[in-house]
């Protein structure tokens, strides 16, 4: 089997460990896939996939800009790949996307309800209408093989400039626009991370990393086809990238003189050690390695220098999306397999599309000559007792299906029937507070909330009102359940009753003939009453009437419950109609609620640029 061979059975095999992933994901949800949570809801697939993603596309408008608005004719066998890697990590990101939100089919909300006032409105509609640019201008490649779309593909060649300068044009807005996702988090985001040019850094740092996403395609492609590497042209991409990769470390390290920061790099914290690490890997040792002509033109710097602009790129963006905020929100988070399992699969199946262009279509002056590639090819025998698997094409094709469908049956074994199974509710969202007649409930889990005076209510409502309102329903055997257990989503409805559950043999494993009479169409109105069941549990004489099944989104749930409740009260009084106002609950979670880890944390000297109006960080009396 030769190199070609191996690369794809490799890639054919991460994207079918992906797809029985992908499927567990959609089928269950982010919960039995991913090690994410309410405090940390961006992990791997956006600083990966979509952040790194983004800026490794980089590549196309760096390389367009380079050969048609500077005219740097020599760069011309770099445009057609470049192109079409920026088109393939676009299409990535968008497939990385689909994947990481929690309802994606509603992806084309953003097209029809507009948010201007938000970066993610803007990077959204750039990513749309890029990767339509992107179409555009790499779609005369495949359309010259054939004759029957001559007119089609004169009518985009008319366009071809303004595309790309279109291209440029929407690249450069959402490379910085990513960086302005960031702005508005200052308490979490690390000190040496965050600063208000942040959207210049992101997009300084990805024109050079555009540099070398080229240059290191380059090297791969001709590594895995025995061609010979365009070593010229990546030198004088080395050497514009010694340019561009000093730039942006004098505007770091003189923004964070300005600002005071630069003590923090020798604090000795975890994160000063990330900032070195990725400081040297992304930009210093590169910079040194390209800067000698001699390294710059060898084989060996090239591969290592833009291996280490790429993996220090790939590196600053995870550090921003999330890595270094992880000591202020106190939560820990390492992906799980699944997580991997789904990024990697991503990437190789772009890889693999990319291999099929570069063999199906003019990418190259010189198109790689594979055997595979010619079906009419004889089949060729150096050992008596391999197996045939037919002509070249068909045995390319039978390796890389036996491959994909082992990884496949190997992923669907792995997953975690458990975790598949499980609520997804790990902490607890409301606590007591001052000795207990306050309770602080955090919804979020993030150490801020709202301050309910549980025993004021009790007090003013009665119990009879009270009590029955709020805790109108508990688990079987449980005498006082927490509103997470039945809303145990933040912002979608659930099944509280669990029908599934009811009916798995690993849950209560009942028969539907047991609920339902035969006969009847299966509904909840023909099914029978809890207490049918439940008689050790329900008092004698009691009548219970379930409206729905279905429970509320946590958030929904907390805020009907109390205004709903507030709003009646203001029907009978108006002169109190204050507390039918977001602040009569929110303003009550002042400071002085805060957990004692995120008082800490905001105490440290890192954390002075934050300003916090009216709070003090002291302990109430």
């Amino acid at each position: 089997m030769n190199r070609v061979h191996v690369v794809k059975s490799i890639l054919w095999g991460l994207v079918g460990l992906s797809l029985a992933v992908a499927i567990s994901r959609f089928a269950f949800g982010l919960g039995a896939t991913t090690n994410l949570t309410d405090t940390t809801p961006w992990g791997l697939w956006i600083g990966f996939d979509v952040m790194a993603g983004v800026a490794l596309a980089a590549g196309g408008f760096v390389i367009t800009a380079l050969f048609y608005m500077m005219r740097r004719k020599e760069f011309h066998p770099m445009v057609r790949p470049a192109v079409l890697t920026a088109f393939l990590g676009y299409v990535a990101v968008v497939c990385s996307l689909m994947v990481d939100l929690g309802l994606p089919w509603n992806i084309w909300h953003m097209i029809v309800f507009w948010n201007p006032h938000s970066p993610l409105f803007e990077v959204g509609w750039c990513v749309m209408l890029y990767t339509s640019v992107l179409l555009l201008e790499f779609s005369p490649v495949p359309l010259e093989s054939t004759s029957r779309y001559a007119k089609i593909r004169e009518f985009l060649m008319k366009f071809r400039f303004p595309l790309v300068l279109l291209g440029i044009m929407l690249s450069t807005l959402h490379q910085s626009s990513l960086g302005s996702l960031f702005l508005i988090m200052p308490f979490k985001l690390y000190p040496l991370w965050y600063t208000d040019i942040l959207p210049i850094l992101f997009f300084i740092s990805a024109v050079g990393l555009g540099l070398m996403m080229v240059s290191f395609e380059s090297l791969v492609s001709s590594w895995i086809y025995g061609r010979k590497p365009e070593s010229h042209l990546i030198a004088k991409l080395g050497k514009a990238a010694v340019w561009v990769l000093s730039i942006f470390l004098v505007v770091r390290f003189v923004d964070l003189a300005i600002a005071g920061k630069l003590g923090l790099i020798f604090s000795g914290t975890w994160e000063s050690l990330l900032f070195i690490a990725e400081i040297m890997i992304m930009a210093v040792i590169p910079i040194i390695l390209f800067a000698i002509p001699k390294t710059r033109h060898s084989l060996a710097g090239q591969w290592i220098g833009s291996f280490l602009v790429v993996f220090g790129a790939i590196f600053n963006r995870i550090n921003v999306g999330g890595l270094t905020m992880l000591s202020t929100t106190g939560d820990s988070y390492f992906p799980s397999w699944m997580e991997l399992s789904i990024s990697f699969g991503i990437v190789s199946f772009m890889v693999l599309v990319f291999l099929f262009a570069i063999e199906k279509f003019h990418i190259w002056d010189d198109r790689p000559r594979e055997a595979e590639s010619d079906p009419h090819a004889r089949p060729q025998f150096s050992r008596g007792g391999e197996v045939w698997l037919g002509a070249p094409a068909v045995a390319g094709r039978t390796k890389y299906s036996f491959a994909f469908v082992i990884a496949l049956a190997i992923g669907f074994m792995l997953m975690p029937g458990t975790k598949l199974h499980s609520s997804g509710v790990e902490n607890v969202p409301t606590r007591a507070a001052r000795g207990g007649d306050t309770l602080f409930v955090d919804g979020n889990r993030d150490g801020y909330g709202v301050a309910f005076k549980h025993q004021f209510h009790v007090d003013t409502l009665g119990h009879e009102q009270s009590c029955v309102r709020c805790h109108h329903m508990n688990l079987p055997q449980d005498k006082n359940s927490g509103c997470f257990t039945c809303h145990s989503q933040m912002y979608a409805a659930v099944d509280a009753f669990k029908h599934d559950w009811h009916n798995s043999p690993n849950g209560a494993n009942i028969t539907c003939s047991e609920c339902h009479m035969d006969g009847e169409n299966r509904t909840a109105a023909s099914a029978k009453h809890c207490d049918a069941c439940h008689t050790d549990l329900i008092p004698a004489g009691a009548t219970i009437t379930i409206e729905q099944y279905m429970a509320p989104a946590y958030t929904d749930a907390m805020h009907d419950l109390c205004i709903g409740c507030h709003r009646e009260i203001v029907a009978q009084q108006p002169e109190k109609q204050a507390i039918a106002l977001c602040a009569a609950c929110h303003a009550t979670a002042g400071p002085e609620y805060l957990r004692a880890d995120v008082r800490e944390r905001l105490k440290r000297p890192e954390y002075n640029h934050v300003v916090l109006p009216g709070v003090s960080l002291e302990q109430p009396e």
